[in-house]
Parts: C-alpha cells; structure tokens; sequence
C-alpha cells in the first residue's frame, strides 16, 4: 500500500511560520534595544550640555572645565569616552543659536552642544544584517549658556538672613538682579503676603524658596532663581572725600533749633566742593531746607532728616553725595519727605542734576556709608521720598518700615535689608555693582 503522505504541508507551514516568527521577535528584541539606548544616549547628552553649560557660564569660555564636566555626565549616564570596552563617542562645541522662552531675560548668545554616540551590538539581526552590528546610535543636546543680569541689589552679609520682606511689602529690582552673600538656609525671607520680583536673585547657598517665602508671599514667576551661586557681590566702593575730618564744624542748625519757621540753604559754595559737619538736622521745628549741590562730611554724628512743615524737609538736595564716617548714621523721620538725587542723575522736574566732585567723581551715589561704620540707615514710617542715586553701606542694616511711599530710583549696597509695613521699594542699575551669570540649566532639544 502508498504510505499515507497527507499533512507533509502543515509540517513545512507550521516550520516557516515558526522561522517568520522568531525573526519578527529577533526585531522586535532589537528594535526595543536600539530605542532603548537611543534613549540612554539621549540623557546622557542632556546631562552632558548641561554639564558643560554651568562650566561655560562660569569661567565664560569651553575650556578643559566643560569638557571634563560633559564627559563626567555622559559617563554618569552609561556612556563612558574612556571605557575599556566600546567607549563612547562624546563631542562639546558651541553654537550662537538656541530655543529660549524665558520673557524676563534677553536670549543667551551661546549655547553649548553635546553629541553622544556608541556602537551598538544587536542580539539577532546581526546575525543577518551585518551592517547593522556597527550600527551607532547619536544624540544631540543643548544648553543656554552666557546669560547675565546686572546687579541693583547686593547684600554682603555672610551669615544669617540677608533680606528680609515681610507685612505686605514689595521689593522690585527693575531689569536687574539682587545678590546675597549669605552662606544660610534662609538668607532670603519674604512673608505676609509681600513680593519679591527681580530678573535673578542669587544666594551662595542653596536655600530653599518654597519655605522661605511663606504666608500668602510670592516671587515673581519671571525671576532666575541662581542658588550655590559662585558670584558673590562685592563691588569697589567711591574715593574717599578728602576733608580735614579735625576741622568740621558742628550743626549749623543748632541740632534742630532752628529758633523759627523758614527756608534755608545750607552746604558747600559749589558742586566740586565740599564741607564738614559733625552732624545735621535737616527740617527741624518745620523749616524747609534747600541743600547746595557738593559732598557733605557726616564724621561721627548723625544726619537726620526730619518731617518737616507742610509735608517738607528738603526742597533741594539736587546733586549731593553724603559721605558718613567714624561711626555717623543717617535716619529718615516718619512724615518725611526729602528729594535727594545724585550728581549726572535725572531730577523729580526732569532736568539733570550738576555734576559732584571733580569730573563726576561721586556722581550716581547719594549715601555712601564708610564700610567700617556698621550704623543702621533708617528709613521710618511714611517718609515719602524722591530717591535717585546710590546707597552704598556694605557694613550697615538697611531698614524701610511702616508704609514709606519712596520714589527710589537707586542701587544698594548694604550687609542686610529689611522692608516691613507696606514699603513699595524699586531699585535700578545705576552703577556697576557686578553682573550675575544666570540660569544655564535650559535645554533647547
């Protein structure tokens, strides 16, 4: 009899379909693989530009810093350059172009690169495909770098907090950046539902935001926030004014008693010169007091600024530079209103104020507090003032309390701030206190 040979096709069916199938799995294992480490490239590239960002920002070039800082981020993420075994393909260059969104900072002109690659050793389809064996997987990434922010606000203390806002108050650094040199956890602190709004705020620490800014408080979304910053603000203060310090003259005011109501004009001759007091009381028992342009002394005493009659202490003070030393102080009464406006500065009428000093030597300063007299500026309640220059006191508190109403159009200097009760205060660069490189962390693909 003929042997039975039905079902001999099933067998080959059942075999090639056993064969066509291990073959999508071989793909499928390997497909999955190579996403998979495009991926892992993919991350160690971001990590890496990042990486050589923060280097570039800092020393301000693509250096040996950026380029080991990528290598170590690319390794970290499982692409090592200098493996024993298949080593990884890791290249930084920079570029003038990036995508930037952030609205509050100008677009960084540079940018760092980061492009990783591998060979990738498939498990199945090298079996068959040779070309694939040798196969490598890349990926490109980038990172702002070279942003900077000019410095309004530096605060020098070291320790401790360094700023302060609180009572419904609102600090605003207008295109500029605010700078702590506290090493703290705390070295900024803004609470019952006060604002803290700036282009970058830095600290040499990294403190914690979401803690410190508390109790219906906030910080501007468009802020930098920089922590573990390397930039600290130390900025070079004004000449000292040369004077015979055993020469000055005491209060031409009699410390306030002024005897009567009326106006008067008091200070040096002409904007290059100066003069001396021990201290001065302007606006005491309601005289208005016009002040000449020039550089006053306070050596030990106190210059105090008084309420004044009908709202005013001083119709004047259009290019003045206080100098305070051996220990003077300077305290803004509540109800003051003083204009005060550094030499080369815009006046509250528009004009310009003259020039003070020889060439402008202390124009854009109006207080200039010398960095060994840690004395507090005070200003109280309610002073409604017109502010334009300069506070420099890197040794001294500065204070602002209980609804002051200021016009400041200034840069500060101090070791601490604290603005308390309503204060409305907004600083601007106007002169170099330092510039701040910001965020680098911003990856464009």
């Amino acid at each position: 009899m003929r042997r039975d040979e039905s079902g001999q096709t099933l067998v080959v069916i059942v075999l090639f379909a056993g064969i066509v199938l291990l073959g999508l799995l071989a793909m499928a294992l390997d497909v999955g693989y190579l996403f998979h480490e495009k991926r892992m490239a993919q991350a160690a590239a971001d990590a890496a530009a990042v990486a050589a960002a923060e280097e570039y920002t800092y020393n301000n070039s693509l250096g040996a810093a950026s380029t080991n800082a990528a290598y170590a981020a690319a390794a970290a993420n499982g692409f090592d350059h200098n493996a024993a075994v298949n080593p990884a393909s890791v290249n930084v260059s920079i570029s003038s172009s990036g995508n930037y969104s952030n609205t509050s900072t100008s677009a960084p002109t540079t940018w760092t690169v980061v492009q990783v690659s591998r060979p990738i050793q498939t498990f199945f389809l090298g079996a068959f495909i040779k070309s694939l064996r040798t196969m490598t997987v890349s990926a490109t990434a980038s990172a702002a770098g070279g942003q900077s922010s000019p410095t309004c606000v530096c605060l020098e203390g070291t320790s401790g907090t360094d700023l302060s806002i609180s009572g419904g108050s609102k600090l605003t650094a207008s295109s500029c950046g605010i700078v702590t040199d506290s090493n703290s956890s705390s070295p900024i602190t803004v609470s019952g539902g006060s604002t803290l709004c700036a282009e970058s705020i830095s600290a040499q620490s990294a403190w914690d935001n979401s803690t410190n800014i508390n109790n219906g408080s906030s910080i501007c979304s468009s802020a930098d926030i920089v922590q573990s910053s390397a930039f600290s603000c130390a900025p070079a203060m004004p000449v000292v004014p040369a004077a015979d310090y055993a020469s000055c003259v005491g209060d031409p005011t009699g410390g306030g008693s002024w005897g009567a109501t009326g106006k008067y004009v008091l200070g040096p001759s002409s904007s290059t010169n100066s003069i001396c007091y021990t201290s001065l009381v302007v606006g005491g028992n309601g005289a208005t007091v016009t002040l000449n342009p020039g550089v006053y002394v306070i050596n030990g005493g106190q210059l105090h600024f008084e309420s004044g009659a009908n709202g005013h202490s001083n119709l004047g003070g259009n290019g003045v530079f206080f100098y305070l030393v051996n220990g003077a102080s300077v305290v803004f009464d509540n109800g003051a209103n003083v204009n005060l406006v550094a030499g080369g500065n815009t006046q509250s009428s528009g004009s310009t104020a003259p020039d003070v000093g020889p060439s402008g030597t202390y124009n854009h300063v109006v207080i200039y507090q010398d960095t060994s007299d840690t004395k507090a500026i005070d200003f109280e309640g309610g002073s409604a003032t017109y502010f334009n220059g300069g506070i420099y006191a890197p040794g001294a508190a500065l204070t602002l309390g209980n609804g002051s109403t200021s016009t400041v159009k200034t840069d500060v200097v101090a070791k601490t701030m604290s603005i308390t009760g309503g204060v409305s205060f907004t600083a601007y660069p106007v002169s170099n206190l330092g510039t701040m490189n910001t965020t680098v962390t911003k990856l464009s693909q």
